[in-house]
């Protein structure tokens, strides 16, 4: 079924990045409650790892969207990881990653996210991207804030606009992953002024860039469309933008394939 729903408007994006990000608020105390005690992992049928924090955040994330917007199709990974996503396509879906960067929490390296966006279109439109370990809450929609000291179980409040910088005129930051660092993102970089490089996990770097703390943040290497969307939105609603490596803007809804992203590159401001 294509399910459809009105773009939302300019304020409706932003009331809806703030409602995502009370639930991923929400979400973020059962994360942080197995983060603190000694929890066991597993492996899922893709080989990647998975614990309870990633199961209990999933559930209190699916209860609240049922609630606050019923009807909408939601896609979630580990939900998705246990019944295939199939060839599923709408024209409005919410993406959601309970735990993303799950490596970096169980190294306890804290740069994990709690991850919910709208897609509309093909394009995220709202999103929230929670790092509980760090306190810090991402919401873009039309804007983007950052609530810094926001602890798991926190009401949303007003936040810090978040605008991209200016491209310094000694050289770009580039922000990588963390996991994931391959040839053809190192090519990327070597073509381009790179004055600094940094690495974190999950989708910080999205918000990094749309912090102003880094320029660009390019990817070859293998991603789903909920590890990307919510940093994707915060990006955008900073004044950043996501594109593949032709020109042409990353897209959602890619059921056909598995929901897989390709390479991407994701801008403060204009490509260079």
């Amino acid at each position: 079924m294509n399910f459809a729903l009105p773009t939302p408007s300019d304020s409706e994006r932003d009331r809806l990045a703030r409602l995502f990000g009370q639930i991923a608020s929400d979400a973020g105390m059962p994360v942080m409650e197995v983060y603190q005690s000694e929890f066991e992992t597993r492996t899922k049928a893709d080989y990647s790892p998975v614990s309870d924090a990633d199961e209990r955040a999933e559930e209190v994330i699916l209860a609240r969207l049922a609630l606050d917007l019923p009807g909408v199709p939601v896609l979630a990974e580990e939900k998705a990881s246990r019944e295939g996503v199939g060839d599923r396509i709408w024209d409005t879906f919410i993406l959601v990653d309970p735990v993303d960067g799950t490596k970096e929490f169980i190294q306890r390296k804290g740069d994990f996210t709690v991850n919910i966006a709208l897609i509309c279109g093909g394009r995220p439109v709202a999103g929230a991207v929670f790092a509980p370990a760090r306190r810090e809450m991402y919401i873009g929609g039309a804007t983007a804030e950052l609530l810094e000291g926001f602890a798991p179980g926190d009401t949303m409040a007003p936040g810090r606009k978040l605008v991209t910088r200016a491209y310094p005129s000694d050289g770009l930051t580039a922000i990588t992953s963390a996991s994931h660092l391959d040839d053809r993102t190192k090519a990327f970089l070597a073509e381009r002024n790179i004055a600094g490089q940094t690495a974190i996990g999950s989708s910080l770097k999205f918000c990094w860039v749309a912090a102003g703390k880094a320029d660009v943040y390019p990817r070859w290497g293998p991603t789903m469309e909920w590890d990307t969307a919510a940093g994707h939105a915060v990006l955008e609603g900073a004044g950043g933008s996501v594109i593949r490596p032709d020109g042409s803007p990353l897209v959602y809804g890619k059921g056909a394939e598995g929901f897989r992203n390709g390479p991407f590159i994701a801008w403060g401001r204009e490509p260079v």
